[in-house]
């Protein structure tokens, strides 16, 4: 019953954090006993038995048709992210077998992508946020995800587990907590990733923020936003960031940062990278420590193929 498990505890989570306000109900008299709506209410809402509604929550092996999850989709108030998380989490079933996760492959051509955007910071990400590819300036920018162990080159383990990341992002906690909510949503959509199991159970163990966010089944899948950073050597940077689908590669993003042109953010990364012209940036305990230019990052920046 893995997957369907997972579906009724993400209901019942989601039902908890809402309030009778929320759903435009009267507020019962007397205390609840347990946070948010109760099953009645939500079945109500969305027009099913009791019965079948505690049914979905208990995770058993029913068929819900796709009106009837709309409608559960609506009473619960589910976002975009919420809602593909939910139907994710009912077309995915998890089996028995865990088949190993494919090693990645980046293309020669994103190679070459990644150089030509050598202006702004660009990572290449693909399953739980690994890190598949980084250009200099996300390196000087961020952190030198080329020299980390394989097992570490991953964009929401450095978030949240790194104190240089939390030093950097002015909006930490938002930030980590959308990072785990991506995290969340791609495990709905595979959940029998081995690797996937390995991180999450790694973050729960070392991060207090974690295991809160993920008790609380977030669920996030932003494709575009704004980071706004203080960077130890030129301050504060505001960008804007874009994930860019890969059609040939569906399980790979290129996310890319910019700042308004002629912005003291525009002006702050063209000094960064300044900084990072020579052949080292950095000495010392300084964020970005390390962190290579030149010819040697760029047979570094893309990670190995295999």
């Amino acid at each position: 019953m893995g997957q369907s498990a997972e579906f009724g505890k993400f209901l019942k989570a989601m039902r908890a954090r809402m309030s009778p306000e929320d759903a435009g109900l009267p507020d019962a008299s007397g205390a609840r006993r347990v946070p948010g709506l109760r099953r009645e209410e939500i079945a109500r809402l969305a027009d099913v038995s009791t019965d079948y509604y505690t049914r979905l929550e208990q995770g058993r092996h029913i068929h819900p048709s796709r009106a009837v999850l709309e409608s559960v989709s609506r009473a619960l108030r589910l976002d975009s992210s919420e809602h593909s998380h939910m139907m994710d989490l009912l077309e995915h079933c998890a089996s028995s077998a865990k088949a190993p996760t494919p090693t990645p492959r980046v293309r020669p051509a994103l190679r070459q992508l990644l150089d030509a955007v050598g202006d702004v910071p660009a990572l290449l990400l693909g399953r739980r946020s690994d890190v598949l590819g980084a250009n200099r300036m996300a390196v000087l920018l961020f952190a030198d995800f080329p020299a980390m162990p394989p097992a570490e080159r991953n964009l929401t383990r450095w978030l949240i587990l790194d104190p240089n990341a939390r030093e950097l992002f002015r909006d930490w906690k938002t930030v980590a907590a959308e990072a785990a909510g991506s995290l969340r949503a791609d495990t709905g959509r595979h959940p029998d990733d081995p690797q996937a199991n390995q991180l999450v159970g790694e973050l729960a163990v070392n991060s207090e923020h974690f295991r809160q966010w993920w008790a609380g089944h977030r669920v996030a899948a932003r494709s575009a936003g704004t980071v706004r950073l203080h960077h130890p050597t030129v301050g504060d940077v505001e960008l804007n960031f874009e994930n860019l689908a890969l059609p040939e590669d569906p399980d790979q993003v290129l996310r890319v940062y910019s700042a308004k042109a002629g912005s003291p953010s525009d002006d702050a990364l063209k000094l960064l990278g300044s900084f990072g012209a020579g052949t080292a940036f950095g000495a010392g305990p300084t964020f970005g420590a390390g962190a290579v230019t030149g010819p040697e990052l760029s047979e570094r920046h893309a990670m190995d193929e295999s």
